[in-house]
Parts: C-alpha cells; sequence; structure tokens
C-alpha cells in the first residue's frame, strides 16, 4: 500500500515528487517508492521531510508509534530491579510463591537457596495439590558447562550442589504436573517464573549467581522482556532430559 499521508502532506505544502528529493538530496524515484510502496526513509531523512512538509514524523509514518508503545510496554513491565539475588526480600520470593496459582517455572544450575531457605520442597508439593503446573530446569551435574561454571566461579561444589537439589525435590516427581528435567546448556540466566511474574538472575563471568542482578518483571501486554525469558526457558527444556538420580 502507498503513503497516502505523505502525499497528502506534500500536496498540501505544494511540494512535487521532484522538489522534494532535490531538497533531501535524494533520488525522485526515492520519494517515489516512499509514496507507492510505503517505503519508510532513515530516521535523519524521515525528520528533514517532517520538517520540510510541517508535519511529525510519527503522522507520516505512524507505524513508529507501535515501536514507542511496544519500548513502553516492555518499560512498564519491569517491577523492581535488586543489585544482588542475596538483596531480593525473602518475603518476596514467599509471595511470588504464594500467589502462583497455573504455573511455576524454574531453570537454574542448582538453585540450592531454594530448597535451603524458601522450604521449595514443600512449595511444590502444595502447588501441585492445588492444580498447578510445575516444570524445573536444573544443571546435569556432569555436564561440562557445568563444569566449567565451578571454576569460572571459583565454586568447586557447584556440580554436586545440582545433584543435591534434585535429591531434595526427587520426592516430588512422582506428583501431578511436576517435571524435572536436567540440562546441559550455558546458563545466562537463572529464570525464576510465577503465573505472570517472573524474578531474572543475570549471570556475569567469575561472579556467583547470588552477588548478580535480579529483575523483576510482571508480564504486560505489549511488552516483550517477559516473553523474550521465557522464550529462552523454553529453548532450554526442549533440549533437557527426564531427570536421573
Amino acid at each position: 500500500m502507498g503513503n497516502e499521508r505523505l502525499r497528502g502532506a506534500m500536496a498540501s505544502a505544494e511540494i512535487s515528487k521532484n522538489s522534494l528529493a532535490e531538497k533531501l538530496d535524494v533520488g525522485p524515484k526515492t520519494v517515489e517508492r516512499w509514496l507507492t510502496q510505503d517505503r519508510r526513509p532513515h530516521p535523519g531523512i524521515r525528520l528533514k521531510v517532517a520538517r520540510i512538509l510541517g508535519c511529525e514524523e510519527t503522522y507520516l509514518w505512524p507505524e513508529l508509534l507501535a515501536g514507542a508503545r511496544s519500548s513502553a510496554a516492555s518499560l512498564s513491565e519491569i517491577v523492581q530491579i535488586w543489585p544482588t539475588r542475596s538483596e531480593v526480600p525473602h518475603d518476596v520470593w514467599r509471595s511470588l510463591m504464594r500467589q502462583a496459582s497455573e504455573n511455576i517455572e524454574v531453570l537454574v544450575y542448582a538453585g540450592g537457596f531454594l530448597v535451603e531457605s524458601l522450604d521449595f520442597v514443600n512449595v511444590v508439593r502444595e502447588k501441585s495439590k492445588a492444580g498447578a503446573e510445575i516444570r524445573i530446569l536444573l544443571g546435569e551435574s556432569d555436564s561440562a558447562n557445568v563444569r566449567a561454571r565451578a571454576r569460572e566461579e571459583g565454586l568447586p561444589s557447584l556440580p554436586q550442589r545440582c545433584h543435591s537439589t534434585l535429591e531434595y525435590l526427587w520426592e516430588t516427581v512422582q506428583l501431578p504436573r511436576v517435571n524435572i528435567r536436567t540440562h546441559h546448556t550455558v546458563l545466562y540466566n537463572s529464570i525464576y517464573r510465577f503465573d505472570e511474574s517472573m524474578l531474572v538472575n543475570t549471570h556475569s563471568y567469575g561472579a556467583y549467581a547470588a552477588k548478580s542482578p535480579v529483575q523483576h518483571l510482571q508480564q504486560v501486554q505489549g511488552g516483550h522482556l517477559f516473553s523474550y525469558y521465557h522464550d529462552s526457558f523454553e529453548a532450554v527444556w526442549a533440549t533437557a532430559e527426564p531427570a536421573v538420580l
């Protein structure tokens, strides 16, 4: 489809295709493509066109608003950011777990703090009984990537911690709607989803996960952050294998 707004603005300003091309130092065929094929000029050229025609860029190219709305929606998904995971209050974790009624999803290597400090085994048991779908991804303790992370972080016990967390959770494996898998992937983010809320613990080379930042996200229509990280979870899930103790 052609750009009738641009055509109309040019007509109102009494500026021909050739005249606009000359003012912009572009070829007439380029302007023709803007008009007939709804091509969009580069940002600097768009601004010049808008000034020449006395219009807002977003009037001439309303699709620009879609990008602005998407960015605003994505920003509105960010509820809170903590500089380290250890600074996320236990009350936040417990509140998110308590409120979750449909989905709990966890992607970690070990995530030992869940079972050691947040009574996660009982959470899984209670939420399974209430009908929630629970999917947990733990690092395969013998995988090369887990061993590499152990060396990078100076945490030689990481493989053992992965296995220990699985041992804690093993009693929940047979519960309805509980699915635990182990993965061999490089872990760029630990992900903790509770229905429409998500905590994302980023990872940096040489830094413990507990000393790395955490984002609290709340899914918002039109936003991309929540779905971006959830797609990552799904990608790891697709490569993972059923847990074996």
